[in-house]
């Protein structure tokens, strides 16, 4: 496990309890001396667990958060084998230089999501804590208490939430608002997942217009759909306190679903979160990254959400490469492939000669 060398990043791929597992297995572990100390995991915890500080890049499998940099794709052996993000459908170039190099890549976020492929599901683990940060940030952001307060000068009225986009960052964003007391309303495009929206203790905002798409996701909107859909969004919008926003296609810019028109009609002191800013953001007042007041409604679009929260990203997203590299060994431990299970099948982008890829 190199130190990973994005911009902000926190996150580990691996963690001392998964390294003391592989171990376990007869894998021999090398961590790149630092790499933990932005989750705050000191070396010496990894050496405990079993691993060994030194030089990662010769290893037969290196695993990362981030995709590897063009610099760290020279550093990978020909016939080694990279595990992490790789952003297939929007970096290409990434994985012509991993193919280019003879490395055998399997990208986290083309994992099946089929059930015996949960636990190997970082998109998942990810999206929770994203979900519930974003609605630490609403809270923070927001100029109401979230909850019903009695007091003696009076009874103040809990905030309304709105989460559009009911995947797993937005039923966890549900989930936290309730905890917190506010009131709150999912919306998706999905129907099936209104019984999940209702069993939170949420209200199932219905505006007629179903887009369901393969693999669990949103298909994307006709024109028509669109349009009719942006119009009953500004509508029931203006009355919610908090939005956070989660609707992502794969591969494709995020749809607007909050207008600017919307942004304007809400309530002064209001906040929208957009979890979608790193694929332009569902707000048409994003600026991904920043935090901007717009008509006296802040709009947050934070990018890598989840790498706020290192400790316990990184022990989730550890247990999923842990699951996905047991999928990789035999009994004695080393590597060998099945190529007909279809999870491995699937989350491979390149394989290790050229006449395989």
């Amino acid at each position: 496990m190199p130190r990973e060398s994005a911009a902000g990043e926190r996150r580990v791929a691996l963690v001392p309890k998964v390294v003391e597992k592989l171990r376990s297995r007869g894998v021999e572990v090398v961590v790149e001396a630092g790499a933990g100390l932005g989750a705050l995991i000191p070396d010496s915890l990894f050496t405990d667990a079993g691993a060994t500080i030194g030089d990662p890049w010769a290893a037969d499998v290196v695993a990362m958060v981030n995709p590897p940099s063009a610099e760290e794709i020279d550093r990978l052996r020909p016939g080694s084998t990279f595990v992490g993000f790789l952003a297939p459908r929007t970096s290409p170039e990434t994985i012509a230089a991993l193919k280019a190099g003879g490395v055998q890549a399997f990208a986290m976020e083309a994992i099946p999501r089929i059930s015996r492929a949960q636990s190997m599901d970082a998109l998942s683990s990810q999206a929770n804590v994203a979900g519930y940060k974003a609605v630490l940030l609403a809270a923070d952001r927001s100029t109401r208490f979230f909850p019903m307060l009695t007091t003696a000068a009076g009874t103040v009225k809990p905030a309304t939430a709105l989460v559009l986009g009911v995947g797993v960052a937005g039923l966890q964003a549900l989930a936290t608002a309730k905890r917190l007391g506010a009131r709150t309303t999912g919306y998706d495009v999905r129907p099936e997942v209104a019984d999940q929206v209702r069993s939170l203790g949420a209200q199932w905002l219905d505006l007629g217009i179903e887009a369901v798409g393969e693999g669990g996701y949103a298909r994307e909107l006709t024109e028509d759909e669109r349009a009719e859909q942006q119009k009953r969004l500004e509508e029931a919008i203006t009355g919610f306190d908090v939005v956070i926003t989660t609707a992502n296609v794969p591969g494709r810019k995020a749809p607007t679903l909050v207008t600017a028109a919307a942004v304007e009609g809400m309530r002064p002191g209001s906040v929208v979160v957009d979890l979608a800013g790193e694929s332009g953001g569902n707000c048409e007042l994003t600026e991904p990254g920043e935090v901007v007041v717009k008509h006296d409604v802040t709009i947050a679009a934070p990018l890598n959400l989840a790498a706020s929260m290192p400790e316990h990203a990184s022990e989730l997203y550890a247990r999923n490469v842990s699951a996905l590299l047991e999928l990789m060994l035999d009994k004695e431990g080393a590597l060998a492939p099945d190529w007909d299970d279809e999870v491995l099948a699937k989350s491979c982008v390149t394989r290790d000669t050229p006449e395989e890829s």
